[in-house]
């Protein structure tokens, strides 16, 4: 039955929200409360919070309800996320089972301190999202080293992973090229290079402090006294892969130059062969099957709350009470936080949430670039700590691990969040306060 024919969409109400509240409670707060972070499976969760947000919209029958759900299941963006965890599983498999991951691991043990390890990481990490203007690529192209680096060295693996996720983040944040940025100056109408002066100023100490942090950690890290020797052709690779992200190659064609490099060096090598190589792709992408069901049943669950309303309700009801020009970067922070929380996607947040933001800049008389930088960082907080988000997933499937398990190792996400609240709160950069 054609959507053209259902009743006019609902108003929100807390109602609509509820089946996020489901999944929450049902998945983070259950994992906490029996502390076991597997006991209850994402999909399960997710399968149970869908149905619920299914049964309760009212207006639509059954087949016009699972339609809604289909379409925000099958919406663009996440097929987009479908096509990189099926090529990310891919090329991870082929590139650890060539030996490319260990060669890359070898590598940066030879290159870094043993004391300077976790901080350089988290560097390359900042370096790669500034550069690409992605956390996901980010994310694809250092996980599994980082990965590597956890079992050849006394680091907690979700640690590691932690600390690829949050330096992937800096860029998606700041970085010229990032959607974020673009969104939130086209929204705001300011230029790329004013927003960046003011939200560096806001989340670099950030950073630095994260850092200092990584620096005091790495004295204790201990690496085997007798680093395998680096295999230079079966680095090429990660070269590769590292070297058209930076160069700003779309990430899908970027993991299909990895995937054809490590077949391409494998069977040159003799690491693999043929047949081999399409199993371990085989075997990669089957592995992320878990990833791509969470990935469409969030999809389908945070559709039916935009159609019930649930993102329109929380707008007005934050904007309902503003009075000064604090409580009004306070609001966007929070309206752009809410909407990630509903989306599950920092772009969608800010392209939802932008032309609100921009009245409430007008009204109240606020900087523009740093009301674009609140926009931009909100939404990268909450994305970055999100069970459920694009990036959390993607490291948690290739790292094996629980989403929830890296969560609790971030360290930049808080910390930025944490420097942002501080910088409405002051009034800070004074100059655009």
């Amino acid at each position: 039955m054609p959507l053209i024919d259902t009743p006019p969409k609902p108003q929100g109400n807390w109602w609509a929200l509820s089946p996020l509240m489901v999944f929450l409670c049902l998945y983070l707060v259950t994992s906490l409360l029996v502390n076991d972070f597997y006991k209850v499976p994402i999909t399960v969760a997710f399968l149970v919070s869908s149905g619920y947000a299914i049964a309760i919209t009212g207006g639509l029958s059954l087949e016009q309800r699972i339609l809604r759900f289909s379409m925000g299941a099958g919406d663009k963006n996440i097929l987009l996320m479908v096509w990189i965890f099926i090529l990310a599983g891919a090329f991870a498999q082929s590139a650890r089972q060539m030996g490319a991951i260990d060669a890359t691991v070898n590598l940066t043990l030879h290159l870094l301190p043993d004391n300077l390890l976790l901080a350089g990481i988290f560097i390359a990490a900042c370096f790669i999202s500034l550069s690409i203007g992605t956390s996901v690529g980010t994310i694809v192209a250092l996980t599994p080293v980082a990965v590597g680096l956890a079992e050849k060295t006394d680091v907690a693996l979700p640690y590691m992973v932690a600390i690829v996720v949050g330096g992937s983040f800096f860029g998606d944040n700041l970085s010229f090229i990032s959607d974020t940025t673009i969104a939130a100056t086209q929204t705001l109408n300011c230029r790329m290079k004013d927003k960046f002066r003011a939200n560096s100023l806001i989340v670099v100490p950030a950073a630095i402090i994260v850092l200092c942090i990584y620096i005091v950690q790495g004295l204790s890290v201990s690496v085997p006294a007798q680093v395998e020797p680096v295999e230079w052709l079966k680095v090429i690779p990660y070269l590769i892969v590292l070297g058209t992200a930076i160069a700003g190659v779309n990430v899908v064609l970027v993991l299909l130059l990895g995937i054809i490099s490590t077949g391409l060096i494998g069977i040159c090598t003799e690491t693999l062969c043929f047949f081999d190589w399409f199993g371990a792709m085989g075997t990669g992408i089957t592995g992320m099957g878990e990833l791509i069901i969470i990935t469409l049943l969030a999809g389908g669950m945070l559709e039916i709350i935009r159609y019930n309303g649930g993102i329109d309700f929380i707008i007005s009801r934050m904007t309902r009470h503003v009075r000064s020009k604090r409580g009004a970067e306070l609001s966007i922070a929070a309206l752009v936080g809410i909407a990630n929380l509903c989306t599950a996607n920092n772009t969608i947040a800010i392209i939802t949430i932008g032309p609100i933001a921009k009245d409430i800049a007008r009204r109240f008389h606020l900087n523009r670039r740093k009301a674009a930088s609140i926009l931009d960082t909100f939404s990268c907080l909450v994305q970055g700590i999100i069970p459920y988000g694009a990036q959390m997933l993607i490291a948690a499937g290739l790292a094996g691990i629980s989403p929830l398990l890296i969560i609790g190792n971030l360290y930049y996400p808080f910390c930025m969040g944490t420097c942002a609240l501080l910088a409405i709160w002051v009034r800070y950069p004074k100059r655009y306060s």
